[in-house]
């Protein structure tokens, strides 16, 4: 079926006039930048950590089922990462699109002390923070990633996404990763292991975590737990929960010292996702430049905004171009 000159204007006119009025963006300025009523999350405390990496592998697994977010159903296994040719185990050196979770260590000098900045070490855990304003959400011109307005769990939507890759370049924290190397690729990452709920669990990492270095909870409930342990003296015995904050299962052990600060307590505007730590983050990895209390999609907003008057510039400068050249066109045949 052809279309002529006027009709291609029409449409043209129409679909950028409708870009214009939905300025297609679901989240917008307007994302809330308070804690959803029943926000869950994760408190992850370095010192209790012993780098066994049962989390990572719970992880993989967990999220490898139907509606996990590692899940495809042209995968009949976890995506494991080898990094040398015996491929023994699973041995990943980043997040990736394969990796959700990772721990890592830190070492200085001979390495001989526990929670120690100098001749000391540490393990920290890294996966998606949970933003309260998410940044990534923000930028996301299709609703591929979105946040629950109740438990405040940000996910993905893998048939909506069109592969823009904004929200990669959005993060402050640099967490959402891109399967590059598959024929059908999408963005990974941590989705706090909300397909479990239903069947009333939680997420793998902290089921799974036997010093109770991860445990999952409401963030109300979470925050008041990781200011409490600010208090404690170093030395003390303290029972620290075991797999979620309210936990009667308890592990006693003494308590380290604590760097004075509970990561994403503020950061971006505040996380669900939270950490403790006797090593300064910066030297785990976390960026100190992250400031307090800024929400990342005011600024975000400002260029993703643009988005449908681009895409209508581009329609309209393009049937204008179409239709000049048929013009010309018909005037030389004549």
């Amino acid at each position: 079926m052809s279309m002529n000159r006027r009709d291609f204007l029409k449409t043209a006119a129409a679909g950028s006039g409708m870009l214009l009025a939905s300025q297609a963006m679901p989240a917008g300025a307007s994302m809330p930048k308070e804690l959803p009523p029943e926000a869950v999350g994760i408190l992850y405390d370095a010192t209790l950590c012993i780098g066994c990496k049962s989390c990572m592998v719970n992880c993989k697994k967990y999220n490898s089922e139907p509606e996990g977010a590692l899940y495809s159903s042209r995968r009949i296994s976890p995506p494991y990462e080898f990094s040398t040719p015996e491929k023994i185990w699973d041995d990943p050196h980043d997040l990736s699109g394969k990796t959700l979770n990772i721990i890592k260590a830190y070492k200085n000098g001979t390495g001989a002390t526990k929670d120690a900045a100098e001749n000391g070490y540490s393990f920290v855990k890294q996966h998606c923070l949970h933003c309260i304003t998410p940044a990534c959400v923000s930028v996301c011109p299709v609703g591929a990633l979105r946040k629950d307005p109740s438990n405040g769990v940000v996910y993905y939507v893998e048939n909506r996404c069109i592969g823009c890759r904004y929200c990669l370049l959005a993060c402050p924290f640099r967490i959402p990763r891109y399967e590059w190397d598959t024929a059908f690729p999408q963005v990974r990452k941590c989705q706090l292991c909300r397909h479990r709920y239903a069947e009333g669990k939680y997420s793998a990492c902290c089921e799974f975590c036997p010093t109770g270095a991860s445990i999952f909870g409401k963030v109300a409930d979470l925050r008041k737990e990781a200011e409490k342990r600010l208090t404690l003296k170093t030395g003390d015995q303290y029972d620290f929960p075991l797999q979620t904050v309210g936990s009667k299962d308890k592990s006693r052990r003494t308590v380290s010292k604590y760097i004075n600060h509970v990561y994403g307590m503020k950061e971006a505007g505040g996380t669900q996702y939270m950490l403790l730590a006797g090593v300064p983050f910066e030297l785990l990895g976390f960026d100190k430049n992250i400031s307090d209390d800024e929400f990342f999609p005011d600024f975000t907003w400002a260029y993703i905004s643009k988005i449908p008057a681009v895409i209508a510039t581009v329609l309209i400068g393009g049937a204008a171009t179409w239709a000049f050249t048929k013009g010309k066109n018909k005037d030389k045949e004549k």
